[in-house]
C-alpha cells in the first residue's frame, strides 16, 4: 500500500495496489505543468482513493485526458486519461520509501533544449516502445 499527499496536505491519496515503476514525460505539456519532466507511476483506478476531494480541481489539457491538482497549494497529482484502468500519479506525491525506480522516458522528441537525460534508462519518442 502506498500514501501520499499534495504539498499543503489538504489532499491525500492511497494505493493499494502494487506500483510499477515511474516513467519520466519530456513532452511539452508535462514540461510546463510541473517546471520540467513529470515523472509518475501509472496506478490502477480501482486502486486509488482520494481523501480533500473537494480540493482536487481538473484541468482538460487535452482531447483524450486531464491533469489534476490541489486547488490549494497548485501541486500537480494526476494525469487522468479518458479511456483505460490506468491513472499515472505523481511520483513526488507519494510518501517515501517507496521502492521504486524510475524506468524509462517518453516523449524523448519533445524534451526541452536546457537539458540532457544524463541516464541509460530506455528512451521512446512517443508514449510507447
Amino acid at each position: 500500500m502506498f500514501h501520499g499527499s499534495c504539498l499543503c496536505g489538504a489532499i491525500g491519496l492511497t494505493i493499494d495496489a502494487p506500483l510499477k515503476d515511474p516513467i519520466a514525460c519530456h513532452c511539452e505539456q508535462c514540461r510546463q505543468q510541473s517546471g520540467h519532466y513529470f515523472s509518475a507511476v501509472p496506478a490502477p483506478k480501482f486502486a486509488l482513493h482520494v481523501t480533500g476531494d473537494t480540493n482536487l480541481k481538473w484541468f482538460r489539457a487535452s482531447d483524450i485526458a486531464s491533469r489534476g491538482f490541489c486547488k490549494v497549494c497548485g501541486s500537480t497529482l494526476f494525469w487522468r486519461p479518458d479511456d483505460g484502468p490506468t491513472i499515472m500519479v505523481a511520483s513526488a506525491a507519494l510518501d517515501t520509501p517507496t521502492g521504486l525506480r524510475l524506468s524509462g522516458h517518453y516523449w524523448c522528441d519533445h524534451k526541452g533544449d536546457y537539458y540532457a537525460i544524463p541516464d541509460a534508462l530506455p528512451r521512446y519518442q512517443g508514449d510507447s516502445k
